[in-house]
């Protein structure tokens, strides 16, 4: 077939697809939306329930909540397979992204396989130390641990999570050594800082907020490019002499790849909303979290830098997961 001619059918086809689509949008949805996500309970799960409410108010449609515990890898399967019509969508934390850079195998590629929708919500992790140790900013930390190699450590859980990979980016940044203490659980690690065993820590700031009120814990910076209103007064680790430093956890929402631009901006346009609604702010910030809303552009640029950056990390420190 001749390239012009080839060249006409594919635009005109493309044309036909995108009226298509735009015309689909407009009545965007006309049945139940199944919003897949982590399992019950937590954070996740409620800011899930809470976006899924305020859609189906925006709509008129149900949003189901369809919970899957464990690995990303369940709900996020679930989803790249599915029809791209928009009715099927992902709510999760970038462990869905960051997965494929620590394991083998992982049956879903998250730039290829999804379209990103919006970045819906982040929570910022805090750097923490016992009240024992003679540091009260990030600088003096750096500089202890320089004077001490090998002598401080930090615990984490699980692997490869911002927990982990916040610690690891500062030791790549600051040129230290502070030593992983893994443990089964983010409630013992954090009860190993709690004793003494541990020095430092990286939580996430819903589960630090409750012990820094109580002085068992002291905050020095928040691992986020801008200051978090979770934690008031807080500096971040990058205006604490690591500038570019920035890693938190990100829950987003995606579509199956192929999933109409017109309806994935009906997607956007509902889900933003019901992030914006009166008190949900409020609601989000309850369960240690910052509600954000962004474009499908924002996001995809998000994953793509968090790829980069942490992916580096992930290879210079040699972080696999079996």
């Amino acid at each position: 077939m001749p390239f012009s001619r080839f060249a006409g059918r594919s635009v005109t086809a493309g044309v036909i697809a995108c009226i298509a689509g735009t015309a689909a949008a407009q009545n965007f949805p006309t049945k139940p939306v199944f919003l897949y996500t982590t399992g019950a309970g937590g954070g996740a799960d409620y800011a899930a329930r809470l976006i899924a409410q305020g859609v189906a108010v925006n709509t008129g449609q149900q949003v189901v909540v369809e919970n899957r515990g464990g690995s990303p890898i369940i709900p996020a399967q679930a989803v790249a397979k599915a029809p791209a019509d928009g009715y099927t969508i992902l709510f999760y934390s970038n462990a869905v992204w960051i997965l494929p850079l620590l394991q083998k195998n992982v049956p879903y590629d998250p730039q290829k396989d999804f379209v990103p929708v919006t970045a819906a919500a982040s929570s910022p992790n805090v750097l923490v130390v016992h009240p024992s140790l003679p540091t009260k900013t990030v600088k003096d930390l750096i500089a202890l641990a320089k004077a001490r190699p090998g002598e401080l450590n930090y615990a984490a859980s699980p692997i490869g999570s911002a927990v982990h990979l916040a610690a690891e980016l500062m030791n790549a940044m600051a040129g230290v050594k502070v030593a992983l203490v893994p443990y089964k659980d983010a409630a013992g690690a954090l009860t190993a800082l709690i004793s003494g065993e541990v020095q430092l820590m990286f939580p996430a700031a819903g589960s630090a907020m409750p012990l820094l009120k109580a002085g068992r814990i002291r905050a020095l910076a928040v691992t986020s490019a801008k200051p978090s209103a979770l934690l008031p007064g807080v500096p971040t680790m990058a205006a604490s002499g690591l500038p570019g430093f920035d890693v938190e956890v990100l829950y987003a929402i995606l579509a199956p790849a192929g999933t109409p631009p017109a309806i994935v901006a009906a997607l956007n346009k509902a889900i933003v909303q019901a992030i914006n609604q009166p008190g949900t702010k409020e609601k989000f910030a309850g369960a240690g979290l910052e509600a954000v809303g962004s474009t499908p552009e924002q996001l995809a640029g998000a994953i793509k830098n968090e790829m980069t950056t942490l992916g580096a990390v992930i290879r210079n420190a040699g972080i696999k997961l079996d």
